[in-house]
C-alpha cells in the first residue's frame, strides 16, 4: 500500500470542488526509437507532475498508417522497477521478453509486464497491421516489490455498457467491475467511450488521484473542456467524477491510484531510487549486450544476467544513451 495517508482536509474536498481543481497537462511529441520513427504524444512525466498514483509514464500514439510511419519497431531494451501496461484501440503488436513470454497485444486486451529486478523485451507491430493506435503506460513499483522476479499477465475485460456509454476496466475496480490483473499499489485503469452529449457520473475513491487522457472528442470536466491528446489531473479528495462528452463521440483512458508516497529516479527505461542505482543498471545492460567494458561493470549479480537472455536471430538490442553530466535527482 501507499506510504502516504490522506489528510482530513483533502477528504473534505470531496464536497467542495473549489479545493479540488483540475490541472490540464499538454502533450509533447517524441519520436519512438529514433528521429525517423513513429511519433508519440507524451503527457507523463512532466516537470510539473511526475506521477498520478503510481503511474509514472504515458505515451499515446496513432492512429498511424504503418506503411507511412513504419509502425512500432522497438528492439530489445531493458526495464527495472516498473510495470508496463499496453492498451490498443486498433492494430496489433508482438511482445517478446527475457522471462520467456511471447504474446500479441490486441485492441481491448491489456498486457501487463512486471519488470521487477530487471527484464528486457521487444515490441513490433505485426505485418498485418495497417493502422496502429493505442497507449503505453508505466507504473512505478513500490520499494517492497521492485526487486521481485519479472512476470507477465494478459486480460480481456468484458465491456460494461449503459445509455450512451461503454467501459472496459483493465486494472483495479470501478462501476462494479474489477480486473484480476496484479498490481502492487492501489490502481485503476479503464477505457471509457461516450456518445456525443452523454453525461456519465462515476463514484470514485477519495484516496486516489486521477488522470483522464482524451483520445478522441472533447471531455467537459468540472465545466472545463479537455481537448484531444491532453491529460486532465484530478487530485485526491473526490468521491465522484462527472464526464460529459462534447458535440462528438468521446473516448478516454481513466487512470488513478493512491499517491505512491516514495521518491523515484526515472531515466531512460529504468526506475530506481537514486543516481547510483541507475548508473549500475545502465552498466549492467551495456555489459550484457556486449556494448560496455566488462572490467567497468558494477554490481554483478550472482543470480545471473539482470536483464535475462533472448533467442538468437532477433534484431540487435538498443544500447543505453549516455548518462547526463548532472547527477540524477529523485522526484515524487
Amino acid at each position: 500500500m501507499s506510504n502516504t495517508e490522506v489528510a482530513p482536509e483533502e477528504i473534505h474536498c470531496a464536497t467542495d470542488l473549489s479545493c479540488a481543481g483540475v490541472e490540464i497537462l499538454v502533450p509533447r511529441r517524441v519520436p519512438l526509437g529514433g528521429p525517423r520513427a513513429m511519433d508519440v504524444r507524451r503527457t507523463l512525466p512532466q516537470r510539473r507532475r511526475s506521477l498520478i498514483g503510481a503511474w509514472c509514464f504515458l505515451d499515446h500514439y496513432g492512429p498511424d498508417r504503418v506503411g507511412g510511419s513504419g509502425g512500432m519497431r522497438v528492439p530489445r531494451h531493458p526495464h527495472t522497477g516498473l510495470q508496463t501496461v499496453s492498451w490498443l484501440f486498433t492494430g496489433e503488436i508482438e511482445h517478446r521478453d527475457s522471462a520467456g513470454f511471447h504474446a500479441a497485444v490486441r485492441p481491448g486486451e491489456v498486457n501487463l509486464m512486471t519488470a521487477g529486478r530487471g527484464i528486457s523485451h521487444s515490441e513490433f507491430s505485426t505485418p498485418a497491421t495497417d493502422v496502429l493506435h493505442g497507449a503505453q503506460l508505466w507504473v512505478a513499483l513500490p520499494d517492497r516489490a521492485r526487486g521481485m522476479e519479472p512476470t507477465f499477465e494478459h486480460y480481456r475485460p468484458e465491456p460494461l455498457a449503459g445509455p450512451g456509454w461503454m467501459m472496459r476496466v483493465f486494472l483495479g475496480s470501478i462501476a462494479g467491475a474489477t480486473s484480476p490483473v496484479t498490481t502492487h499499489t492501489p490502481l485503476l485503469g479503464a477505457e471509457i467511450v461516450l456518445d456525443a452529449g452523454t453525461r456519465l457520473s462515476l463514484d470514485t475513491d477519495p484516496t486516489f488521484e486521477y488522470g483522464l487522457l482524451v483520445d478522441a472528442g472533447t471531455l467537459i470536466l468540472d465545466g472545463r473542456p479537455v481537448r484531444q491528446d491532453h491529460l486532465a489531473f484530478v487530485p485526491v479528495g473526490r468521491t465522484s467524477l462527472t464526464l460529459v462528452a462534447g458535440d462528438e463521440p468521446l473516448r478516454l483512458l481513466l487512470i488513478g491510484g493512491e499517491p505512491l508516497g516514495e521518491q523515484i529516479v526515472m531515466w531512460w527505461n529504468f526506475v530506481g531510487r537514486n543516481h547510483e542505482e541507475i548508473v549500475q543498471y545502465r552498466s549492467q545492460w551495456q555489459t550484457e549486450i556486449g556494448a560496455g567494458d566488462p572490467a567497468a561493470a558494477t554490481g554483478t549479480d550472482p543470480a545471473g544476467p539482470r536483464f535475462g537472455t533472448f533467442p538468437n536471430g532477433e534484431p540487435a538490442p538498443l544500447p543505453a544513451p549516455a548518462l547526463p553530466n548532472a547527477r540524477l535527482r529523485p522526484r515524487d
